[in-house]
């Protein structure tokens, strides 16, 4: 690896940092940090593609066997990584951009399967055809391949896997992806895309024009604060995780909710106005939260 691919890859899972929820927090073993990050190191790769948000240079197409021609040509790219995706578990395969390359060592020790990286990738090529969803149950769909399989890694690369757990885990992860849905509603307009559910949507009477205002009006935010309660519900359904657990996992597993409570605090704080940019929460309430969910699962 070059010094400018590693600074390249370093920067990709340098964006760790800026997520609601702690990814591969100190406190935890060496050997869960790095496979955690290697996982991330994945999902976040696929999710700048889908959203068009590498890094300009054309250094992953290239990486990827592509060719800098081809950078903006996100279903090629999605295409190229899923062969070498293919390549992390093909004996004897040489998977080509440096994050699966990491990534492959991870899915040897832990033996993870392929199908939650795959749901990931499918839920970013559905991204580039479906850019607004009906029903609640439409958005909750596309959770199962965009977030639930987060997860589910966590819990393989932690050794951690029961079929009840899953079915929290899911509750959790689909709840988190509606809370960064609701923070990003101004930003996710900007790329045509509305999370939002056209059903509920017209409950409250908001069009998509209410939505690229500087301001939420009062129906705005009144869709917002229900949509707030149903992500609030799921999380609340995931939280029995926690006490399923113990030792560091179990503070892993609570900083994932609290991240996730603290962000519908700061939306509620913002009384739910979030097209001025997505409402953030602060490190007190994220202690704050911390503090409640191990208490709550004590």
């Amino acid at each position: 690896m070059t010094a400018g691919t590693a600074e390249h890859t370093r920067a990709v899972l340098d964006k760790a940092r800026r997520e609601n929820f702690p990814v591969a927090p100190r406190f935890l073993p060496r050997a869960w940090r790095s496979d955690l990050m290697a996982v991330y190191g994945y999902a976040r790769l696929v999710d700048d593609i889908g959203d068009g948000d590498l890094a300009p240079g054309g250094t992953d197409a290239v990486l990827l066997g592509l060719g800098r021609a081809r950078a903006d040509d996100r279903l090629a790219l999605l295409d190229a990584l899923e062969a070498d995706l293919n390549r992390v578990f093909a004996a004897g395969g040489e998977p080509r951009h440096p994050l699966l390359a990491a990534l492959r060592p991870t899915v040897e020790r832990c033996g993870l399967t392929p199908d939650p990286f795959r749901g990931l990738l499918e839920a970013n090529r559905q991204d580039q055809r479906i850019r607004r969803y009906a029903t609640h149950d439409d958005l909750l769909g596309y959770c199962e391949l965009s977030a639930n399989p987060v997860g589910r890694l966590v819990l393989a690369v932690t050794g951690s896997t029961t079929p009840e757990r899953v079915r929290r885990s899911d509750a959790v992860c689909t709840g988190l992806q509606i809370v960064e849905h609701l923070q990003d509603v101004a930003e996710d307009l900007g790329r045509d895309r509305i999370y939002l559910p056209a059903d509920a949507m017209k409950r409250f009477g908001v069009t998509e024009a209410d939505l690229g205002a500087a301001h939420a009006s009062t129906a705005v935010r009144e869709l917002i604060a229900f949509e707030a309660a149903r992500a609030r519900e799921l999380l609340d359904e995931g939280t029995p995780l926690v006490g399923s657990v113990r030792g560091r996992l179990r503070l892993l597993l609570a900083g994932f909710l609290a991240g996730g409570r603290a962000a519908l605090r700061a939306l509620a704080a913002a009384r739910y106005d979030v097209l001025p940019g997505p409402p953030r929460p602060t490190k007190l309430d994220l202690v704050r939260e911390l503090g409640a969910t191990l208490r709550r699962e004590g």
